[in-house]
């Protein structure tokens, strides 16, 4: 019997669960166009050969392929051939990210876009991965983007807009809120560096900065255990490296104060640059990663966001078209643990669609990550936990008042109020216990004596009082009630 569950790793969701992610992808849209970033979209299809090499190996595994379809197939395949390529039975893919979507989008429309292209995107991703709490096969990423310009006023607003929003979706509650996030921050060229003045061989970067990835995941024993397994580094090499770039990961820097605690991340940041500077040595790519990250932390200084942000230099983020500076926000308290957000600059990407190299600069939230945490610490507002379709429920009383029910509903709906109209007539008892089910807070009856008299019956779902009134003053009754419902919830 085939299963009536959705696929592995993606949902459904119920009235409830989309007004929860509509409240805040509205609050991320209305933050973002605050900082002048357009929308955008792209197909959920993309050419395969336009996602693959873009994101590493590990990456490249994780793209959902789709198979050619109908006689193309059967061409490939038909003759059961030995040695087929993937090339072979599949072109088309699923959208893995959207930074990548978004560079072709650029270097395809490059005359059609400003100087300096600033976009947001919200939209489903799907990765083939494993899934588990807050990670999914379909999952929406909220992306902001700014094309072309080098300066680091454009990390330093888009890191301003993210911390804007978790402190927008936060409730003054001492636990219903994002309070606790920090913004880790590093540098490839930095990565770089300490990795060129530890003698790792060039050509295993990419393999260390990988596993460097894993942290979370795998621990610092998990890491050098991996760049040994994978004969990149010796065990005594490894673990050096390994030691001293985790040595000033630094515990986490309590939320209750937020002016002490930011002006403690300073000097920590500070200290841990110093320390970073020393074992660099002359590595030109190490020492231009930290002028850029001191840049960073100064452009930040004077804004709210700098109370969040922490130089961190084992932070590696492991997609392969970063070039300068990541990002990546995570919450310290226990009961959420990984990432929330990542970005960073990839001044190499749109020039692989194009002639022109075009410098970049992304962050993505994770919108399902931030809803899990929302909801397991209660930071959704009253009214939107508990909503309901609609203001007003109105009756049918009999076949022959129909047409007057949905006049009635049309004309209220009118003056700007939701109205459901129940489908069918039935016992009033029955349409009253349905809007009950469904939390309407007000209906209005509409017997053959309201039609004869000209007015309509409104019952409060909420007090049980009830009066006959018309529907201007029907209407008037509504929208106090639910004012006065708003400000109490408040």
């Amino acid at each position: 019997m085939a299963s009536n569950n959705p696929a592995r790793g993606m949902r459904d969701f119920l009235p409830s669960d989309v007004r929860k992610r509509n409240y805040v992808i509205d609050v991320i849209k209305e933050v973002y166009e605050s900082y002048g970033f357009e929308p955008l979209e792209t197909p959920a299809v993309e050419n395969l050969e336009t996602l693959t090499g873009k994101y590493g190996e590990e990456g490249n595994q994780l793209i959902f392929k789709i198979l050619k379809r109908g006689e193309k197939l059967r061409q490939e395949t038909g003759d059961a051939r030995q040695g087929l390529k993937e090339s072979d039975i599949s072109d088309l893919a699923l959208r893995y990210d959207l930074t990548v979507p978004l560079a072709r989008v650029v270097a395809n429309n490059r005359n059609d876009l400003p100087k300096f292209f600033k976009r947001y995107q919200i939209q489903p991703v799907w990765r083939a991965d494993r899934p588990a709490r807050g990670r999914f096969r379909e999952f929406y990423q909220c992306d902001v983007d700014a094309i072309g310009s080098e300066s680091m006023t454009v990390e330093v607003e888009q890191i301003a807009a993210v911390t804007k929003i978790l402190g927008k979706l936060g409730r003054d509650d001492e636990l219903a809120n994002f309070d606790d996030f920090v913004v880790l921050t590093n540098h490839r060229d930095i990565l770089y560096g300490m990795l060129e003045a530890f003698d790792v061989p060039e050509r295993s970067y990419t393999n260390v900065l990988v596993a460097i990835d894993k942290f979370d995941k795998i621990g610092v024993d998990g890491v050098i255990d991996e760049l040994v397994g994978s004969e990149t580094l010796s065990k005594e090499h490894a673990t050096s490296l390994v030691t001293e770039l985790f040595s000033g990961a630094g515990d986490s820097v309590p939320s209750a104060d937020r002016s002490s605690a930011g002006k403690r991340l300073q000097d920590a940041n500070a200290e841990e640059l110093d320390r970073l500077e020393k074992l660099i040595g002359t590595s030109e790519a190490g020492r231009r990663g930290l002028r850029s990250v001191r840049e960073f932390l100064r452009l930040s200084s004077d804004l709210q966001s700098c109370e969040h942000i922490r130089f961190q230099a084992s932070l590696a983020r492991g997609l392969s078209y970063y070039t300068g500076s990541i990002f990546e926000i995570r919450l310290d308290r226990l009961d959420f643990k990984g990432s929330i957000g990542g970005g960073g600059r990839y001044d190499g990407l749109i020039g692989m669609f194009g002639k022109e190299q075009i410098p970049a600069c992304g962050f993505s939230l994770g919108l399902e990550r931030i809803l899990v945490v929302m909801d397991e610490r209660r930071m959704f507002p009253p009214d939107i936990a508990e909503s309901t379709p609609a203001d007003v429920l109105v009756t049918i009383w009999s076949y022959e008042t129909v047409a007057a029910s949905l006049k009635l509903a049309d004309e209220v709906r009118s003056y700007g109020l939701r109205v459901a109209l129940y489908p069918e007539a039935d016992k009033l008892g029955k349409q009253l216990k349905y809007a009950d089910s469904i939390k309407v807070p007000f209906v209005c009856v509409l017997g053959e004596s309201e039609i004869a008299e000209g007015k309509v019956t409104l019952k409060d779902m909420r007090s049980g009082s009830q009066s006959g009134l018309s529907i201007d003053d029907a209407v008037n009754e509504v929208r106090k009630g639910l004012s006065e419902r708003q400000l109490g919830a408040v």
